[in-house]
């Protein structure tokens, strides 16, 4: 009997999700994530990526299962196990850290200093409906240990392209540090990010997460990396904006 599963797709959401794949093996499935689509739930009634992963299903019923989240406006590299087993050692290997997640973003400015670490704390709090985080002092009840760093790529008079590194791993933290300091990320209204780049519309949170280095079930580390897309490119290019030989 053939297995169905509970989400119904269609065959050109099938064939999107499996274009998106940059590494896959019988453990471990990374996709290259759009901006815009939500990675699970979330009040829009549209397929999130948690649904879209039913194109992987097993004969067995079962499918892929996310290890981490990005939010809906940000695109880049993003992990699923394929089996239990796998699940549970990714999971574990998040909580202890030992994940190294790397993001390219645009800023109206580089900052100063043009590399450097954040460690303010940040609280969450729950306006509405909506959930928001806070750069709050450490004595603040409920505040949440935080620490970024951040390194100056690229600089002109229009922006700067910025790589962010989250050590630890609360909701919106890079967006948040960036704003404590003065340098919201483009396009993030919910913290203060303009809607124009270099003369142009942001038509979304300009943050991409470019590298993920994480341990594989059958040992060692993998890397896996995904290119800005074309709307991140746009914008960074309008500013002039290009990596500095080496610095990558």
């Amino acid at each position: 009997m053939t297995v169905q599963p509970p989400v119904s797709l269609t065959e050109e959401e099938i064939a999107a999700v499996r274009s998106w794949v940059l590494f896959e093996d019988p453990h471990v499935l990374a996709l290259a994530k759009p901006a815009g689509l939500s990675s699970q739930g979330g009040r829009i009634k549209a397929h999130t990526l948690d649904d879209l992963l039913w194109a992987f299903m097993r004969s067995n019923g079962k499918r892929p299962e996310l290890v981490h989240r990005l939010d809906r406006d940000t695109s880049g590299v993003i992990l699923a196990a394929k089996t239990k087993p796998a699940a549970g050692f990714l999971g574990k290997a998040l909580q202890a850290k030992r994940f190294k997640k790397t993001y390219r973003a645009l800023v109206s400015a580089a900052p100063e200093p043009r590399d450097g670490k954040i460690e303010t704390p940040l609280l969450r709090q729950e306006i509405g409906r909506e959930s928001y985080m806070r750069a709050v002092t450490a004595d603040t009840p409920g505040a949440q240990a935080s620490v970024s760093r951040y390194r100056t790529l690229a600089a002109s008079e229009e922006g700067a392209l910025v790589e962010l590194e989250p050590q630890t791993g609360r909701m919106h933290q890079l967006r948040v540090h960036m704003a404590s300091i003065g340098r919201p990320l483009a396009g993030d209204v919910r913290y203060g990010g303009a809607l124009t780049f270099a003369g142009r519309p942001a038509p979304r949170l300009m943050l991409h997460a470019a590298k993920l280095v994480f341990p594989h079930p059958e040992g060692g580390y993998r890397t896996i990396e995904a290119l800005p897309p074309e709307d991140f490119e746009t914008l960074a290019r309008a500013a002039g904006l290009t990596e500095v030989p080496g610095q990558s």
